[in-house]
């Protein structure tokens, strides 16, 4: 499932984010990949450790915290904090496949990759090129969302960013491990929730409301893991 949510964050607070950043500590990306991604990759990221770096991740994740259609359709376990990367002029990232598992820096914690997220953090104006080609069960998608939203996809899905010809392609990207593993046992709960909740405007004392609300935690009771 390959999901666009909107606006995560307004313009002002995308503008804010984007100013902060002009601060950060940026380095070369080859630096937090595996050898084979190395070969692949040409841009710049900010330095994991950065304080600039944890204050706009913890930003990012708390705002996601409040975001009823992100928690439906992820339903977090565990998220890797948000990193951040710049695409100027020439750079891409070839196809690949995001490591299975990464370690949170500095910590004993391992989180299992289920689901891939970038989040934009440039407008499609400001650059050319830099698109996000998603290739999976739904096809090959090619993204480019505007300044402020943010995609969701299976990290199992082949991807890259396209080489940029013209400006700077900035975005935060991250990872989670879902209390549901599985990408369609994952489609269907989400699938279903947006039923229920569009079924409760109308029919919200409804006995088949609420019998449907006990399908879906029985199924989410049956399918999810919490380590």
């Amino acid at each position: 499932m390959l999901l666009h949510l909107k606006q995560i964050f307004t313009p002002e607070q995308v503008r804010d984010i984007r100013q902060a950043l002009t601060q950060a500590d940026w380095i070369d990306g080859k630096l937090t990949s595996g050898n084979a991604a190395q070969k692949q990759k040409t841009n710049l990221q900010v330095d994991q450790q950065s304080p600039i770096a944890r204050q706009l991740g913890d930003l990012i994740l708390q705002t996601l915290g409040q975001r009823q259609d992100f928690i439906g359709a992820a339903l977090p376990a565990k998220i890797f904090p948000p990193m951040f990367n710049c695409y100027n002029e020439g750079a891409e990232f070839g196809y690949h496949i995001d490591n299975a598992i990464r370690q949170v820096p500095n910590t004993p914690v391992k989180v299992r990759t289920d689901l891939s997220m970038t989040l934009f953090l440039s407008d499609p104006s400001e650059y050319d090129g830099g698109e996000l080609v998603i290739q999976d069960t739904f096809g090959t998608q090619t993204v480019k969302l505007p300044a402020g939203d943010m995609v969701l996809y299976p990290s199992t899905s082949l991807h890259k960013v396209t080489p940029v010809t013209r400006g700077s392609r900035i975005s935060s990207f991250f990872w989670l491990q879902s209390l549901v593993r599985d990408n369609e046992q994952r489609r269907t709960l989400y699938q279903l929730d947006q039923s229920i909740q569009a079924l409760r405007q109308d029919l919200e004392d409804d006995e088949r409301i609420q019998n449907l609300i006990g399908v879906y935690h029985n199924l989410l009771r049956q399918w999810s893991q919490t380590n």
